[in-house]
């Protein structure tokens, strides 16, 4: 049952608590060198990606996302049965119905919470959490679990020179609840329609059903259209993003991009001038692009090497396919 009255939302949200899953299996290039015609330096120059993780037959999106949503309630403090809605963002999930998040909210031991799933690409968890404050607000929900989750190495063609060596699979997580003052900043999203063929999922799944297709469906992109979008487009939302929170880049303590790619997140850097004592996340190193779940995985680990602090401010912005986008200042947990 719901735990708090509707209408009786607090005046603010905050990211009370964060938590991570990366599966054990640790893939270098080297692996990836196996089916394309390629090399380690090419990658690296390419995307700064040195290895990435994939899940095994037991790293479901359901137990990834359990492992990490765990993590996120132990470290905001509350327990399972306080958890009002779980938002799950994710593109990699197989069941059309019902939603993976109804059953990652039984697995948490959560008591009968709202559970739905959010399909935005690179920008989900920009999405959820948007909704999840939202919620906590407008008091339809006292504490929300925001998962972003991806098993993409299911999406990913191997023979594909261009994207082969870019995804990697592992579940990121956050607990929004209550504030007193404000700790999530304005939201800047959107989407260009126009553009949604520069990363985009081969073909329909009934195509694959259907026999008229013998490969199962992958995600490919435009790299060159991709890069340039998001290095000069997304550098303006990021700015929007800060203008909206009331804050200038020297008042930022960390910087979270979408973990795409090392050139792109240096460019952001480079554009959006960022001054040195900024700390910015460069997480797609050893994790690669894990779409919806690389904004989270990329913060929890900040904060448990202590490259970031509790309190710090930091800028928040994902983007990928559809073309969508979303962007946010936050107070970390």
């Amino acid at each position: 049952m719901a735990k708090i009255n509707p209408g009786k939302g607090s005046p603010y949200a905050r990211i009370m608590g964060v938590g991570g899953y990366r599966p054990t299996r640790v893939v270098p290039n080297e692996v990836i060198l196996e089916t394309i015609d390629s090399s380690d330096e090419w990658i690296r120059s390419r995307s700064g990606i040195a290895s990435r993780h994939w899940a095994g037959p037991d790293e479901t999106v359901s137990a990834m996302s359990v492992e990490a949503g765990g993590k996120a309630i132990a470290d905001a403090g509350i327990s399972p049965q306080q958890v009002d809605a779980v938002i799950v963002a994710t593109v990699s999930h197989f069941k059309q119905t019902p939603a993976v998040a109804t059953e990652i909210a039984d697995k948490i031991g959560a008591n009968k919470p709202a559970a739905f799933d959010v399909s935005a690409g690179c920008a989900g968890f920009g999405y959820a959490l948007t909704l999840a404050k939202g919620m906590v607000v407008d008091g339809s929900a006292g504490y929300v679990l925001v998962i972003g989750v991806e098993r993409l190495s299911d999406l990913t063609d191997l023979s594909d020179r261009a994207t082969a060596f870019l995804f990697g699979d592992g579940a990121g997580a956050v607990v929004v609840g209550p504030a007193k003052e404000p700790m999530i900043g304005p939201t800047v999203w959107g989407s260009e329609g126009d553009k949604s063929d520069t990363i985009m999922q081969t073909v329909p799944w009934t195509d694959y059903r259907e026999g008229t297709v013998e490969r199962f469906p992958a995600i490919t992109q435009e790299g060159q259209a991709v890069f340039r979008w998001a290095v000069f487009e997304m550098a303006k939302v990021a700015q929007q993003a800060l203008d909206a929170a009331g804050i200038t880049a020297d008042d930022l303590d960390v910087f979270i991009p979408h973990q795409a790619n090392m050139r792109i997140i240096d460019s952001m850097v480079k554009t959006l001038k960022l001054p040195e004592h900024v700390t910015v996340a460069r997480d797609v190193e050893t994790t690669g692009n894990t779409s919806a779940a690389s904004i989270p995985l990329a913060m929890e680990r900040l904060l448990a090497t202590g490259q970031a602090k509790s309190g710090d401010t930091a800028l928040v912005i994902g983007f990928g396919a559809g073309l969508v986008y979303a962007a946010t200042v936050v107070t970390l947990p």
